[in-house]
């Protein structure tokens, strides 16, 4: 959710921050701020609403310096007012903050901070930090020791940069928990602080992680790094690879297109250098798990949140059938609190994050870690929180996925769980050489079918124009289709605000038919696969009571064509990689129905991208 973006530098900060704060918009806000030390002396700009508010308001009083911070919020304590903006000052103005996270703990903090003089501004529990780190200050009269005493006060999981006009030149960084990553990036005469790549990948692409309890001080020169407890730290220096371009629209009038329209791409990128066609085998780099581990797995649990829960469903279809091992699925966000019965010997769980970075997901795997399992994770961002705890991890290579809504990353999860699949099953001596030759033979052949799938564009467009009046949706789906119904039914209200429900069809007739009629369309996948019979049964009930129905079909199947109002045809394909082609006409059919609403399809209201609070 909330973005960070720090520069110390001799170029102009407040347009190095401003351009920063841009290219972190697809985390989800609702306001927006910086502050930059111009003449010894801090100077705030703050809006509501949209970047452009503050890009105005900036072009309208233009602030000037060599070091500066920035940030979206997203509102968790207090409402959205310029007020409750970042950055947050202190009772002098000298020191200002930005944060991510939830200070859980802020009632009683600000309570005593009160009672001791210091004058609150906004409703956030942000302004406490501040407010501490100043009163720490004025006793140590050092800034890295107050911010290294105050963070230790607070409860809960935050990510703060902060600067001040009585240490100019230097902005102090610090990670507690898992409220969002702090990416630091080297320049040449010039350091940069970010809460995400994409910030910064346009001047640098050499960064460091700061882990929990770790705290940077940065200046146009170095980066020095130590734990709260003022213990230094060595800190390694990632090169990533990633291409500016890459992140820009490129011609798309939105990033959610773009990134659909790349999936026949993200779809290679996650099997490319992991096949031997020539030996029949999968190559995922878990070397951490030996053989023998592999075979004695008993059990995985598959923890996610999101459109990457619907991910972990087809993990419990794709893992117990190619490598015979049950899978329990369970949202990253219940795991923990149900205290899970797991035992470390035989156990395994697989977590499945896009950003790698989600709070409740990242508390999954320390709740499994506490207890003894080993995590193989499944990440798009590298270098993530997720990725550096797993003890395996599975790259989706997708590239960035700006738009809040998931596409490309999703059916790239897809893929990536179908490779482990094979890769378990082959260690296990499950599949035999002919199984995998086929097998692999159908994932070689997926990204040309998903091609052929995003060629229909058309027709998408014509059912969008036909039904984006409608204000509800039911989703149908069997067996591995089932969790492509609730992913498509999750597109369709995130990005277009119309409520859609996705269900198991066979449970129709227990509930949800009482809703059909002629203003609830159903939209069946009803591909050639072994429950295809039953879902051309769902579709006759739904038309017996005059309902409408758009369905995914097979292409050559006119039989389901006959009886849907409307159908979009898919390729024929394996049963296990199926779902990544039919999830691909949901995704523009909800991308068009939102683009006919006038709706924001990158930004959807009240969304982010990455979730770092619970």
């Amino acid at each position: 959710m909330c973005g960070i973006v720090g520069y110390v530098g001799p170029r102009d900060a407040a347009s190095i921050v401003l351009a920063g704060l841009r290219r972190l918009e697809y985390r989800g806000y609702d306001s927006s701020g910086l502050a930059v030390l111009q003449d010894d002396e801090l100077i705030l700009r703050r809006s509501i609403g949209k970047i452009h508010n503050l890009s105005s308001l900036l072009a309208r009083q233009p602030i000037h310096g060599h070091v500066g911070i920035g940030h979206t919020r997203w509102a968790t304590h207090g409402s959205v007012t310029e007020a409750n903006a970042h950055p947050h000052t202190d009772c002098s103005g000298e020191i200002v903050v930005i944060h991510n996270g939830i200070v859980e703990n802020y009632r009683d903090v600000k309570a005593e901070l009160l009672s001791e003089g210091h004058v609150f501004r906004s409703q956030t529990d942000t302004e406490v930090i501040v407010h501490l780190i100043e009163q720490h200050r004025r006793q140590t009269g050092d800034l890295v020791q107050a911010v290294c005493t105050a963070l230790g006060q607070l409860r809960g999981s935050s990510a703060v940069v902060v600067l001040s006009a009585l240490d100019p030149g230097r902005l102090v960084a610090a990670r507690l928990g898992n409220a969002g990553g702090v990416v630091v990036g080297y320049g040449e005469g010039e350091m940069f602080v970010a809460s995400d790549m994409p910030a910064i990948v346009e001047h640098t692409r050499r960064v460091s992680f700061l882990e929990d309890r770790e705290l940077a001080v940065v200046t146009d020169r170095e980066a020095r790094f130590c734990t709260l407890a003022a213990e230094p730290v060595q800190k390694r220096i990632h090169t990533i690879q990633w291409d500016p371009v890459a992140i820009a629209k490129e011609g798309y009038k939105h990033f959610m297109l773009k990134e659909i329209d790349e999936q026949a791409r993200s779809v290679t990128n996650v099997i490319r250098d992991r096949l031997d066609l020539d030996g029949a085998k999968v190559r995922l780099g878990l070397q951490s798990f030996s053989t023998d581990q592999i075979r004695a797995i008993q059990r995985i649990y598959a923890v996610a949140c999101g459109t990457a829960w619907h991910a972990a469903l087809l993990a419990k279809f794709q893992i117990e059938r190619l490598a015979q091992i049950p899978v329990e699925v369970d949202y990253a966000s219940e795991f923990r609190y149900r205290d899970p019965l797991l035992n470390p010997e035989e156990d395994v769980l697989l977590v499945i994050s896009q950003s790698g970075e989600t709070v409740d997901t990242l508390a999954a795997m320390q709740e499994a870690r506490h207890k003894g399992l080993r995590c193989i994770g499944i990440v798009n961002v590298v270098g993530s929180q997720a990725a550096r705890l797993a003890d395996g991890v599975i790259q989706l290579n997708a590239g960035p996925e700006i738009g809040v809504a998931s596409t490309k990353a999703f059916t790239s999860m897809l893929v990536a769980i179908y490779l482990l699949g094979l890769y378990l099953g082959q260690e296990r001596g499950v599949l035999s050489t002919s199984d995998m030759e086929q097998l692999l033979q159908d994932l070689v052949e997926l990204p040309g079918l998903v091609g052929r799938v995003l060629a229909q564009d058309r027709t998408y467009q014509t059912l969008a124009q036909r039904y984006f009046k409608y204000r509800d949706f039911l989703y149908l789906g069997r067996g591995v289709n089932y969790p492509i119904a609730l992913e498509g039914a999750l597109k369709l209200k995130e990005i277009s605000y119309i409520h859609a429900e996705g269900y198991p069809a066979g449970e129709m007739k227990h509930g949800p038919i009482a809703l059909i009629d002629e203003n609830m369309p159903v939209v069946a996948i009803a591909v050639q696969d072994d429950v295809r019979d039953k879902m051309l049964s769902n579709i006759e009930q739904v038309r017996a009571r005059g309902g409408t129905v758009i369905a995914v079909a097979t292409e050559g199947d006119q039989e389901v064509a006959e009886k849907a109002n409307h159908a979009v045809f898919v390729p024929a394909a394996s049963s296990l990689l199926t779902p990544v082609l039919t999830t691909i006409p949901l995704q523009l059919f909800a991308y068009h129905v939102a683009v006919r609403l006038g709706c924001d399809v990158d930004q959807p209201r009240n969304l982010a991208k990455s979730v770092t609070v619970e």
